[in-house]
């Protein structure tokens, strides 16, 4: 069990709160019990995402919900603050902002420094509805309750692609970070990447397997190229469901327009696709989708 409880942010555009049936609902409604009763996180909640939880009464009564200002008052600001916290008592585990990618807010300047600053310092930044319900699966499971069976077609990696992706600064990470987890890596159906990144994981892949296979990453064109707006388009077309992007948010990017393009991508498939952005995240992930097996196993 955590030494404290999990501090996670919330916030959510307003088409994914809108209504009963809009994602916000659709992710805390199954989860009520885990959160009341399991997890017991703090639930620090952008003002309008606090209020419409509250007229729901989907959590009615929960002490370790708080609000924040609204974001137009900058409770976006609190959540940016959380996540660079020096104290790691107050500094937030993670950030679930659903994001509508037609919502101009988005890429407001807090908005672009909270995603920055999770990278930075390593907090999971969660914007999709499919990544939000798997993140939550996977903390249940890490603190030691039993996995929710019916998630389990979305962890069978086997009828997945997942894309890998690095700026040049990451690169190296990212081939160390995939030799060391390559067994978990080689179970998915696919594998695809940016040009560069892909012809880099064949070469480490030729090395590890020692079978004289080849093709173990399907590489696109390199990132500049056009390769991050063909990774978008296997995204929306539901045939890549999973992006492991490991960003270096400390340099200007001429693309930075098709690195946005690819996240977009991956909001507007909301439902079926997940991104994580930095190493400790991913290992994270890995070790959550590890563990979940075990616990799997009869």
């Amino acid at each position: 069990m955590n030494a404290r409880p999990l501090r996670i942010g919330l916030a959510a555009s307003r088409v994914h709160r809108a209504d009963p049936e809009a994602a916000l609902f659709r992710l805390l409604e199954p989860l009520r019990a885990a959160i009341v009763d399991e997890l017991q996180p703090e639930l620090h909640v952008v003002g309008q995402t606090y209020d419409a939880i509250a007229r729901s009464g989907m959590l009615g009564g929960y002490r370790g919900m708080h609000r924040l200002p609204t974001r137009r008052d900058g409770g976006l600001i609190h959540l940016v603050a959380g996540v660079v916290a020096a104290d790691p008592a107050r500094r937030f585990d993670a950030i679930v902002y659903l994001l509508d990618p037609d919502d101009p807010t988005s890429v407001f300047p807090e908005g672009q420094a909270l995603k920055r600053e999770c990278v930075i310092h390593e907090a999971a930044f969660v914007s999709t509805f499919a990544h939000a319900r798997e993140w939550f699966e996977l903390a249940r499971v890490s603190a030691g309750f039993g996995p929710d069976t019916s998630l389990d077609p979305w962890f069978d990696f086997s009828r997945q692609t997942i894309a890998l992706i690095a700026h040049d600064a990451r690169k190296d990470a990212m081939l160390s970070f995939v030799r060391r987890h390559f067994a978990f890596f080689d179970r998915f159906a696919g594998r695809i990447a940016t040009g560069t990144t892909g012809s880099l994981l064949n070469g480490m892949a030729e090395e590890t397997r020692g079978d004289g296979r080849t093709g173990w990453v399907r590489p696109f064109q390199s990132g500049p190229m056009g390769g991050d707006a063909e990774i978008a388009l296997e995204v929306l077309n539901n045939h890549c469901q999973r992006i492991v992007f490991f960003e270096d948010p400390h340099v200007a990017r001429q693309h930075e327009a098709d690195i946005q393009l690819l996240e977009r991508s991956a909001r507007i498939a909301s439902e079926s696709t997940m991104c994580v952005s930095d190493v400790a995240s991913a290992e994270k992930w890995i070790a959550g989708c590890t563990a979940r097996q075990v616990a799997r196993i009869p």
